[in-house]
């Protein structure tokens, strides 16, 4: 009995697979075919076609009609995304603020909210906020439309083992058991039941760029972004790197230059001091040097490059909305540094979904969990 359950299990865990399968290969390649897919992930066509059905049926997929061009024989049916009755709901915690995004499948953002909270008040206040934006955004869906997943952005970091924010420095929040205390302030709404997901605000942006925004020419892909803090996600043929206890990518804490202005962190010289919200904005009536401040912000850029050979850097956060008054150095000493050493310069974008990066990257890190079982 015990055997035959165990086979029950794997068959069911294969099938989950050959599922999500399907549909990622379709959001990387809108528009094949049954065949198509068959051919692409090994399958049979008949384990294809009952797949593709299922998943249609329950709001994965849809199919669209063949134009007509006059050829003999008939044309292979064209699959998509079902881009309306399946959605994603992406939540950021910010410094002071949250903002909450519902989004389809693919990442287009169907209804968004913001609103404040007090950075004084204990965690909890931050969550109740949280859930009466989040409940307020989920009334905008249609009848016909089910929300499948919820994902959060977190100033810190973030151990999805243990379902806890390890430490956010900005808020002085140590060792909260946030993803509890979410599904707890949700218990008893409409969204209750719907699984969480949280990881750390600079990974889910990363995720946002991978997932939403696929491109294989931009693996692996490196995100930084620059606010409050600064950090970093990196994502590595299609997986999120986050190291042993979620604190990957915290590299506002790199020091780059020795006895420099003092840190959230208590250091000297790191990364955030020089290039983070505080350092760019104006204090005691005093422009920041923008321009000294891309040059940090370059050199941070080309040891992560040194470090990781991504194939693409994605730049995002507030303060890419300074423009080229920040980028225009940022590029110089890029290249810079690249001539010196011969070689080519890292290829440097912005984030494509700009000042809600993080709240779409929190959907998109919902849809990552729901679509790669092996994850766990």
């Amino acid at each position: 009995m015990l055997m035959k359950a165990e086979s029950h299990s794997g068959q069911a865990q294969l099938k989950r697979g050959n599922l999500m399968a399907i549909f990622r290969q379709l959001r990387l390649h809108p528009g094949q075919s049954r065949v198509d897919l068959a051919n692409a992930l090994d399958l049979t066509k008949s384990t294809v076609s009952a797949l593709v059905r299922e998943l249609i049926d329950n709001g994965w997929l849809l199919e669209r009609e063949v134009v007509v061009t006059g050829d003999i024989g008939r044309r292979p049916t064209p699959l998509f995304v079902d881009p309306a009755r399946l959605l994603l709901l992406g939540t950021q915690v910010g410094i002071g603020h949250v903002r909450v995004v519902l989004t389809s499948l693919t990442g287009e953002v169907l209804a968004a909210r913001s609103a404040g909270y007090d950075t004084e008040l204990e965690v909890e206040a931050c969550i109740a906020e949280l859930t009466r934006n989040m409940l307020a955004v989920a009334a905008r869906r249609g009848d016909a439309q089910r929300i499948i997943g919820i994902g959060v952005g977190l100033p810190g970091g973030v151990d999805q083992a243990r379902d806890q924010l390890v430490f956010s420095p900005h808020v002085h929040w140590h060792q909260v058991p946030f993803g509890a205390l979410l599904r707890e302030a949700l218990h008893g709404t409409p969204l209750a039941g719907v699984p969480v997901f949280m990881q750390n605000d600079a990974d889910v942006a990363a995720l946002g760029e991978t997932e939403f925004n696929p491109s294989p020419t931009a693996d692996p892909l490196l995100l930084v972004l620059v606010g409050e803090g600064v950090g970093a996600g990196l994502v590595v043929g299609g997986r999120l790197l986050t190291g042993a206890r979620g604190l990957a990518g915290e590299v506002g804490h790199m020091v780059l230059q020795i006895d420099g202005p003092r840190c959230s962190c208590g250091r000297r010289g790191c990364a955030e001091a020089l290039i983070g919200n505080r350092a760019l904005m104006r204090q005691d009536g005093d422009a920041p040097d923008l321009a000294r401040a891309g040059q940090y912000l370059g050199v941070l850029l080309q040891n992560l490059a040194v470090a990781y050979d991504p194939a693409c850097i994605v730049l995002g956060g507030p303060a890419v909305e300074l423009g080229d008054a920040l980028l225009a150095p940022v590029r110089a000493t890029l290249q810079d540094y690249a001539q010196a050493a011969r070689m080519p310069e890292p290829t440097l974008r912005v984030a494509r979904f700009g000042a809600d990066a993080i709240a779409v990257g929190a959907a998109a890190l919902a849809g990552y969990r729901l679509t790669q079982p092996t994850l766990g």
